[in-house]
């Protein structure tokens, strides 16, 4: 991974502290809080902190705000102003929605849970990956370098691999978004999502006894942490303090839309454009709901590197102009079984053969469910 890489929610670092490179002051309260060390000089910190029109938020804000304001201007781009802003009226409740319990997981919910349960080689392993995943509160990539983290740490291929399938489709703050697109088949997609992730890390298993992918050596420690006497432990500790509690989480809310609002803004502006710009008829001739379209989005995925909160809108577009539910599952999915960024960072940081292993994989199971969700649906 990039030295510059936040260790705590992956983004990128500008902060330096602690030997590492932090995104914002409230990673690096994160890092001391786990690592036990001492707090980092706060005068430090704001001497380093980025300035505000300097963060990937708002530059994105302003960019789209000025297309905005020119597309209500011109009459030319009236289309492109209207389908943005009936975008914005389907998923403000569940971006808002999403960013509040994302802080609430982010403040309440501590990593060492995650950390603790993933390096069995056991099935139940693959459930709590796959079960942490849906807690995670963090986009496609910076899952990515939280996964490899864990991985440093001695979770096992297969955990880390049903980890980074599960959350970025059914992490729980992306779920309320997809609610917001696609009403109750939202449940479809985050189902699949998890299915595919525990029959993928299951199979990662079995390759991992054979030999057949790179795996780390079986821990011989009968220690098992146990969340629930830790949850009991925490309650009776725990003071309750409603500032105190609302800071954290709105902290938490705040790093996350930093890590992610940026992209569900991008994501909007190009669905916005495809309605705006793109014949109905291409989508029907490329993208319906035919083996060939499936097979087009499939590749349409590959290419096109958009984090997960960004695909979303893309994904609700391809649907609401052809109806087949099956063609955007497969964007969707097939985005992160197919990144490069993703196959590069587990190919340099676990190994070749089990980079090689995940398209081949996953990318049947995605096809399958998504040319049967084109016949029933």
């Amino acid at each position: 991974m990039d030295s510059k890489t936040d260790p705590i929610c992956g983004m990128k670092g500008h902060i330096k502290a602690h030997g590492h490179y932090f995104c914002s002051e409230g990673c690096i309260r994160k890092y001391e809080k786990k690592h036990k060390v001492k707090e980092f000089c706060p005068a430090c910190i704001s001497k380093q902190k980025k300035p505000w029109y300097k963060e990937r938020l708002y530059i994105i804000s302003i960019v789209v705000a000025i297309i905005l304001a020119v597309s209500y201007i011109l009459p030319s781009l009236n289309s492109f102003f209207d389908a943005f802003v009936d975008y914005a009226r389907i998923v403000w409740w569940a971006v808002l929605l999403g960013l509040f319990l994302g802080g609430a997981i982010d403040y309440y919910i501590p990593r060492e849970y995650i950390e603790s349960y993933l390096g069995k080689h056991k099935k139940r392993s693959i459930l709590y990956a796959v079960s942490f995943g849906f807690l995670m509160s963090a986009c496609s990539h910076g899952i990515l370098a939280i996964a490899i983290e864990l991985y440093k740490k001695g979770a096992s291929t297969s955990s880390v691999v049903a980890f980074l399938l599960a959350s970025p489709w059914a992490n729980f703050p992306l779920t309320i978004l997809f609610f917001g697109f696609f009403g109750a088949k939202a449940l479809l997609i985050v189902l699949s999502a998890i299915i595919i992730a525990i029959i993928t890390g299951l199979i990662f298993q079995v390759l991992e006894k054979k030999g057949m992918v790179e795996s780390q050596p079986i821990k011989k420690s009968n220690d098992w942490f146990s969340i629930l006497k830790d949850i009991k432990k925490r309650w009776k500790a725990y003071r309750f303090s409603p500032v105190s509690d609302a800071k954290g989480i709105f902290s938490g809310a705040l790093s996350l839309a930093k890590m992610v609002l940026w992209w569900i803004l991008i994501g909007i502006s190009l669905a916005s454009a495809a309605r705006a710009f793109i014949p109905p008829d291409f989508f029907m001739n490329y993208m319906g709901a035919t083996l060939l379209g499936l097979l087009f989005v499939l590749l349409l995925a590959t290419i096109i590197e958009v984090c997960s909160e960004g695909s979303a809108p893309m994904a609700f577009e391809i649907y609401s102009q052809t109806g087949a539910f099956g063609n955007s599952f497969v964007f969707l999915m097939a985005g992160v079984a197919t990144d490069y960024t993703e196959i590069g960072l587990i190919w340099s940081n676990i190994g070749r053969k089990a980079a090689i292993w995940l398209p081949i994989i996953t990318v049947p199971q995605i096809v399958l469910l998504g040319y049967l969700f084109n016949i029933l649906l």
